[in-house]
């Protein structure tokens, strides 16, 4: 991934970077629909709430168990009819003939005037509901890569706003083994190995993942609500839930950085949302906490505590016990908050040659807080591409495969 420069004197997390306030307003030469991803920001610390304002129990909607949903997948999983597969593949095919780039699409012109009121609704539940959908059925294998491609992100623009998911701009991501080496988790991403993830959240307000190929074996999905994870760990481990409030946590972010960043952010693990009676967001990834060995070693952020151990694995262990299981076929597709969903995957191993790896194309989705998000502790609450990676100008890409 792209290198970075070590900054020694950090912006104040608080402030809005120039790329943050020009970012609705960014060269289309560049950025073809005018907007650039803000990137990953440290949270403005004076935002922070103490754990003593956390809930000690949450409700309502967004906490749920497995028992909730593991006998009853009408409740979560939507077939497309027929009508509306040829309306995607309408809307696919007339934005294919326009010539306009991938990077490109939006909701102008991609027009889904059937589909739009169902993802409106579902828009709404992944914000404020269960936090997750299953669609089965898209024509994947019929329709190749590019128009799969298409569909699947005009589809997504209804969600919210592609995001730069790497280093590399990738708006289109793949999540494909390419044959990088997963010990090697201070230099690689986990997506691009067959390694087991284990449950995290993405740096985006959701995520969709597109299945193409199926693994051999494995490769299998896990979800779980973190609003859930939260009251266990209050009736189990209240000690573990503080030290998760705490900022004290530092996130790798493996070169992925613009010039006069910092190698790594610092955040808690939960914290609330800035409004009255704010609801409890969770950002992890273990593989992004436990890759600062090399600056750890030196002296520059703090090794992790035996404490902040055990709130990992505690933490893991919790989400394993609670999570809902599914296995994505060829075809399916998966939206889900990372505001209150944890998701994970299986380790996995593929067909041999030559028949096709496993293969899922992936889409970070942001929604701001100006058009119905969470409202955030960050500079770029407001942005309309919110969070993602971004490196100085990097121009957005959609490749149709893993590069």
């Amino acid at each position: 991934m792209a290198p970075g420069v070590l900054a020694t004197q950090p912006h104040a997390p608080h402030t809005l970077s120039d790329h943050v306030k020009s970012n609705s307003n960014a060269p289309k030469h560049v950025f073809p629909d005018g907007i650039r991803t803000s990137g990953q920001l440290d949270p403005d610390y004076n935002l922070l709430q103490p754990y003593e304002s956390f809930p000690k129990r949450i409700e309502g909607p967004t906490v749920w168990t497995r028992a909730d949903y593991v006998d009853h997948p009408q409740r979560w999983v939507h077939v497309f009819t027929a009508d509306e597969v040829d309306e995607l593949g309408r809307a696919s095919d007339t934005f294919i003939a326009s010539g306009t780039p991938l990077t490109g699409i939006s909701k102008d012109n991609f027009s889904l005037p059937h589909l739009a009121k169902r993802l409106a609704s579902l828009r709404n539940d992944l914000l404020n509901g269960k936090g997750f959908i299953l669609f089965k059925g898209f024509p994947a294998l019929q329709w190749g890569l590019h128009k799969s491609a298409v569909g699947y992100m005009g589809l997504g623009t209804y969600l919210g706003y592609f995001v730069s998911q790497n280093g590399l701009g990738h708006v289109l991501g793949h999540v494909k083994d390419v044959g990088d080496d997963a010990s090697q988790i201070d230099k690689i991403r986990i997506y691009r190995t067959n390694a087991r993830q284990f449950f995290h959240a993405d740096d985006a307000d959701l995520v969709g993942l597109l299945c193409v190929h199926r693994a051999l074996e494995g490769g299998e999905s896990d979800l779980v609500s973190s609003h859930r994870v939260w009251n266990v760990l209050q009736h189990e481990r209240p000690d573990v839930a503080k030290l998760l409030t705490e900022p004290i946590w530092y996130f790798d972010r493996k070169g992925e950085v613009s010039a006069g960043q910092q190698q790594w952010i610092k955040t808690s693990v939960f914290y609330k949302e800035v409004a009255k009676n704010g609801r409890v967001y969770s950002k992890w990834d273990p593989y992004f906490v436990k890759s600062l060995s090399r600056f750890s070693d030196k002296g520059l952020v703090p090794a992790l505590s035996p404490a902040q151990q055990d709130a990992a694995q505690v933490l893991e262990e919790i989400c394993a016990r609670e999570a809902l299981h599914m296995v994505l076929e060829v075809g399916d597709i998966q939206f889900l908050s990372n505001a209150h969903v944890f998701h994970a995957r299986t380790a996995y191993r593929d067909y041999p040659p030559p028949e096709p790896r496993r293969h899922l194309m992936r889409l970070w989705l942001a929604t701001p807080s100006s058009e119905g998000g969470w409202s955030l502790p960050f500079a770029d609450n407001d942005e309309k591409k919110r969070g993602g990676i971004q490196v100085n100008d990097k121009a957005p890409v959609a490749p149709l495969d893993a590069e």
